[in-house]
Order: structure tokens, then C-alpha cells, then sequence
């Protein structure tokens, strides 16, 4: 095992140095505009990379979770889609097209759907014939929602990585314990690339990561809750800062009748970056706060019931939003 494991840190390591070496070399990289933060071209085959290091994971772990090395597999296309959104910058009709029809494949042919959202002390919300449509949303949601996390360096990997921890802590499934700590190992190397430690070139996850991401922690947390290893609402805190961040952006953009499609620097890690000037500072202050606002609705869960973790994470996300509004306002 110990072997194995670090077979798959160099093997990782050398996947994510050779893909970011030859998106210099053929060009792939993400040019400087004005709403972007960087100078300089930087190579975004950082999703591919990590794609690729996933795939290498089943054949040397060998899971046993079929289910689980699906979601990988088939994430893979959807690494594809996002190679392509960064090559060809395609229109979000497009884009989310090619996102559809991955996730149908595993909703429809795999079964990883959400059949309900929890019990909550006096009642089940059972979705009925509105699984599947609810779950394809749902996703499509989710893995757009790791796409807006992703504009600064490091933001949207220690985000995965914190939400891959708690699913980490949440199973006492050694072997998915195993898969989880593959999954970690690529984030943490591409990590290194991502803030040119050691002088290595700068590499990007682009839409490839965000979109191929969201994609993999979206079928967890449905395997999660389908297994009953977690109760639905304890796996929504896990991702709670990249849902309440997509929600209120989206909501605030309808407020105040502002494309909902255009990329903008309004983004909570853009102002956080605006006022403390440090990166490293944002990063940290992000990831603590959806750390923090787990362990909130967790333990409204364990001490109070069910029912009040899932109030709680709706008048969370009010406070949220309108600290969010005021920010906005006095930008």
C-alpha cells in the first residue's frame, strides 16, 4: 500500500509537470485581460492534469466501488468539456450542454440520483418523479458553483481540499477513505505548481479543473447521501461557502439587472483580495470561514435535530447575503 502510495505521488507529480510544460509549449494558456488578475499567459491544463492522475489512481488502488470509479471516469469527459470551454471559449448554452449529457449518463445508467433530501424529525422530503430532473440541476448547480470559486490562486483547491477532509472524517470506509486521500494527493502537487513553489512554472486549473471538480465532489456527496453514510444537510454544510457565494451572486446580478453569464470581479474572494492585498490571507480567510460554517451545521446537527441544522443553513445564508449586498454597495 505504502509502495503504491508513493508510486502515485511521483507518478501524480510528473503527470501534473509534463501537462503544464507542454500547455507552454502549445500554447494553451490563459492570456492576461483586464478583469483578470495575472500579467502573464499561464498554462490552464491544471483540470487535465488532475483528470488524468484520478484515472492513474483507479488502475493502481484498484476500488471497489464501482459507482465511485465511474464518477471518475466519466468525470474525465467533463475535464474534456471544460479543455474546450478554455480553448474555444464556448457559449454558455454550449457549455452547458456538453455538461448534461455526463451527468445524465451517470444519473440514468449508474442510478446516482437523490431520491429524497433527508429526514427531518416529523417529515421526509421525498423528491418522486422529481429525482432526476432535481439531481441534474442540482449538479449542474453545484459544479457551475466551483466555477465561480476559481479566481485566484489556490482558492478553488483548498475549498476542494476542505470539502474532500470532511467527507474524509464523515466515512469509516477505509477503502473510500483511500480513494478520498487520491484524490487530495494531485490537488496538494498541483498546489505547489499553482503558487510556483520551488520556481516551477505557474499552472492553472481552468474550466477544466472548476468544471471536472464540482462535477466529482457533486456525485460524492450523492453517493454520500444515498449510502446513508451522512445525512443530506450535513453534506450541503461541506460545501456551504461555494453555495451561498454562487446563490447570492447570482441573485444579487437579478437585483440589479446585470448579465448572469459575464464574468465580473464581484466575486467574495476578488473584494477579500481588494482590502487585505494578500492572497494568501484571502485563501486562508475563505477556507476557514466554510470550515467553520461545517462545523456550525454539524453540530447543530449532533446537539439540536436535523430540522434545525437545515433552518440554520438558510438563515446563514441570509445573514450571508445581505453582508454580501452591503459589501457590494460599498464597493
Amino acid at each position: 500500500m505504502y509502495i503504491n502510495l508513493i508510486i502515485y505521488i511521483f507518478v501524480s507529480f510528473v503527470i501534473i509537470f509534463f501537462s503544464t510544460f507542454f500547455s507552454y509549449k502549445l500554447n494553451l494558456v490563459d492570456k492576461p485581460t483586464k478583469r483578470k488578475i495575472h500579467s502573464e499567459p499561464v498554462a490552464f491544463t491544471g483540470g487535465l492534469a488532475l483528470s488524468l492522475a484520478y484515472l492513474f489512481s483507479i488502475y493502481l488502488f484498484d476500488f471497489h466501488y464501482q459507482n465511485l470509479n465511474y464518477i471518475i471516469i466519466i468525470g474525465f469527459l467533463i475535464a474534456l468539456v471544460g479543455l474546450l470551454d478554455d480553448i474555444k471559449d464556448l457559449n454558455t448554452v454550449g457549455k452547458l450542454s456538453l455538461q448534461v449529457i455526463p451527468i445524465f449518463y451517470l444519473i440514468i445508467f449508474e442510478n446516482l440520483y437523490l431520491t429524497d433530501i433527508g429526514h427531518y424529525e416529523y417529515f421526509t422530503i421525498f423528491l418522486g418523479s422529481f429525482s432526476v430532473p432535481f439531481t441534474c440541476l442540482s449538479v449542474l448547480l453545484l459544479i457551475n458553483s466551483f466555477n465561480y470559486s476559481d479566481g485566484i490562486d489556490g482558492n478553488l483547491g483548498l475549498l476542494t481540499i476542505s470539502t474532500l477532509i470532511i467527507l474524509f472524517i464523515l466515512t469509516d470506509d477505509n477503502n473510500i477513505k483511500v480513494l478520498i486521500t487520491a484524490l487530495i494527493i494531485p490537488l496538494i502537487i498541483f498546489l505547489i505548481f499553482n503558487f510556483t513553489f520551488f520556481n516551477f512554472q505557474k499552472l492553472f486549473l481552468g474550466d477544466s479543473g472548476s468544471l471536472f471538480l464540482g462535477f466529482i465532489i457533486s456525485f460524492f456527496l450523492i453517493y454520500f447521501a444515498n449510502q446513508k453514510i451522512a445525512h443530506p444537510i450535513i453534506l450541503a454544510w461541506s460545501v456551504v461557502l461555494i453555495v451561498y457565494e454562487f446563490l447570492s451572486i447570482n441573485i444579487i446580478r437579478i437585483i440589479n439587472k446585470k448579465n448572469l453569464f459575464i464574468a465580473g470581479k464581484d466575486h467574495l474572494h476578488h473584494l477579500i483580495l481588494k482590502k487585505y492585498k494578500s492572497v494568501f490571507f484571502t485563501n486562508f480567510l475563505i477556507t476557514s470561514i466554510n470550515i467553520t460554517l461545517f462545523f456550525v451545521g454539524y453540530l447543530s446537527f449532533k446537539l439540536i435535530n436535523p430540522l434545525f441544522s437545515l433552518m440554520s443553513f438558510v438563515i446563514f445564508f441570509m445573514i450571508f447575503f445581505i453582508l454580501r449586498i452591503k459589501r457590494i454597495n460599498e464597493k
